[in-house]
């Protein structure tokens, strides 16, 4: 089960410049250009990247497919810079079961608290009793954590859910296998606050299922967004309720699937981040 069985952080300042680069002297224009002697095979040169490169972009707007050419008239909005630019303000340096904790009380606080919310959540330690009871008092809210812990509780104990998903009982993979359950938010929006609440949209994709020769619920990947409602409480943001749904989700490229050792070794070397706007 991923973090969408389950449940399923607008701050940031950020400027655009231009860098000219120096390429090594040639004997007087910075720029190469002294060597004038060998300007006729440098425009044949150019003309024949400049050719691969318009060969590339060709192919790669032609497999997009089937898109209504009338639609892309090129006068939309471009996002704002500061959208995706880091903010300069540090990651939380606190945590609680291994969840960070001690979000700033603002825009920018409230979707890293959710980014990480997500992560806990969506993650394989939710499968596990006591890192499960520990997530759900760090994530939610006093007053709607004791109901969500007994709702879990219920649904990761469940023999039929855990036989289908390939776990035993215990919620253990079979010998030889690795289990996947792993969150990676892709971005962040907050859709309304005020000074004690904010409700914060998180996009992202999750990779889920059992890495091992003989899986038969292999790992894939799924996108969602989770809408959170969040509260400001004892000087840090708590999670009172979601919503989720599907994508938007991406068009697929032509990769070959890793085999299951790569991505059994993978799951065990690459470790998590803490997500912070």
């Amino acid at each position: 089960m991923s973090l969408g069985d389950e449940h399923e952080a607008s701050g940031g300042y950020g400027g655009t410049g231009q860098t000219r680069t120096r390429l090594p002297e040639g004997g007087g224009d910075v720029y190469g250009g002294a060597r004038r002697g060998g300007r006729s095979s440098s425009r044949s040169l150019i003309t024949v990247v400049g050719v691969v490169v318009l060969l590339i972009a060709a192919i790669a707007f032609a497999n997009r497919g089937g898109g209504d050419s009338s639609s892309d008239t090129g006068s939309g909005s471009k996002p704002d810079a500061a959208s995706t630019a880091a903010s300069g303000t540090k990651p939380v340096r606190t945590t609680a079961g291994g969840i960070p904790t001690g979000f700033t009380h603002d825009q920018q606080g409230a979707q890293s608290a959710a980014a990480n919310y997500s992560v806990a959540l969506g993650s394989s330690d939710m499968f596990n009793t006591a890192s499960r009871h520990a997530i759900v008092g760090a994530v939610y809210a006093p007053e709607v954590a004791a109901a969500r812990q007994s709702a879990l509780d219920s649904a990761y104990s469940s023999e039929k859910f855990l036989t289908n998903i390939g776990l035993d009982k215990d919620g253990r993979a079979p010998s030889g296998q690795t289990f996947v359950s792993r969150v990676i938010p892709v971005g962040t929006k907050v859709t309304s606050s005020t000074a004690s609440t904010a409700t914060v949209e998180v996009w992202y994709t999750s990779l889920f299922g059992l890495s091992g020769e003989s899986s038969t619920n292999p790992v894939s990947e799924s996108w969602y967004t989770t809408t959170y409602q969040l509260k400001w409480i004892d000087n840090d943001w708590k999670v009172t309720d979601f919503q989720q749904k599907d994508g938007p989700v991406p068009v697929g490229r032509d990769q070959k699937a890793s085999t299951a050792d790569d991505m059994t070794k993978a799951v065990e070397e690459y470790g998590g981040f803490t997500y912070a706007r």
